[in-house]
């Protein structure tokens, strides 16, 4: 798999076993709260969530009574979600999808992309995402970025491997940055009991004012950038950056 396509295989085995693992209900709930008063939707409406992974956070939203969309393109992680949502008795819309291929128009009256999602794709495919984003919102509706790793924050990247323990599963990563091509190239190792699977990953490093500039070609106006899930602005030294776009009200 290249540095552009590493995505259509990693969300499977024991890395989907971590990051659900890795995702505690405190931190769902604490996002699901920063989400409800970014987006600031009307009540009970109808909000994306791409990529959703598991789908933790539509799960949660649908419980507050938002009407919620999840598209993914891990059937791994729709299998969870799909689980999640009829053992609850949520009603929530699950779509297995190239998240640059969405195929709404003025639908939604928010959206979202979390867990450091954004940069996958590189320029010409983020760029693509963020267009089929705004062309699922309704004018005016608003659209967040948690956690983008932008080059303020990842830069320069940790000299050792970062570890975790989470139960019975051992994790490590690895990071390189290619300043070249401005690429973190990343190398995870996840272990359960016999079983070790290795797995490798890319990320696009842009820094802040190139994702906001690319939020604006997409036709998102008024954005507003934060460094925690509290609502200080972003600044040097933060530890995160969360967006916060409105889709320009002219917009069909």
């Amino acid at each position: 798999m290249s540095r552009h396509d590493w995505w259509k295989t990693f969300f499977q085995g024991l890395m989907v076993d971590f990051w659900r693992a890795a995702m505690s209900s405190e931190t769902t709930h604490a996002e699901a709260d920063f989400l409800e008063r970014a987006l600031a939707p009307p009540a009970g409406g109808e909000l994306l969530d791409v990529p959703c992974g598991d789908g933790r956070l539509s799960l949660e939203l649908a419980r507050r009574g938002f009407r919620m969309t999840g598209v993914d393109l891990s059937s791994e992680f729709l299998d969870a979600a799909r689980s999640g949502s009829d053992a609850q008795g949520l009603v929530i819309a699950w779509r297995r999808s190239d998240m640059r291929e969405l195929p709404w128009r003025a639908r939604f009256d928010g959206a979202f992309c979390a867990g450091s999602s954004f940069g996958y794709l590189g320029d010409r495919g983020d760029a693509a995402y963020l267009a089929a984003v705004n062309r699922s919102l309704r004018p005016g509706a608003r659209f967040v970025i948690d956690a983008v790793k932008a080059a303020e924050i990842v830069l320069p990247p940790p000299g050792q491997p970062r570890r975790m323990q989470l139960r019975d599963i051992s994790f490590s990563g690895e990071n390189r940055y290619d300043a070249a091509a401005r690429w973190m190239d990343s190398r995870y190792t996840v272990t359960r009991g016999d079983r070790c699977e290795v797995a490798a990953a890319a990320f696009r490093v842009y820094t802040h004012a190139e994702v906001v500039s690319m939020l604006a070609v997409a036709g998102f106006e008024e954005c507003e950038s934060l460094g925690s899930l509290a609502g200080e602005p972003f600044a040097a030294g933060a530890s995160r950056l969360i967006l916060v776009a409105t889709k320009t009200r002219s917009r069909p």
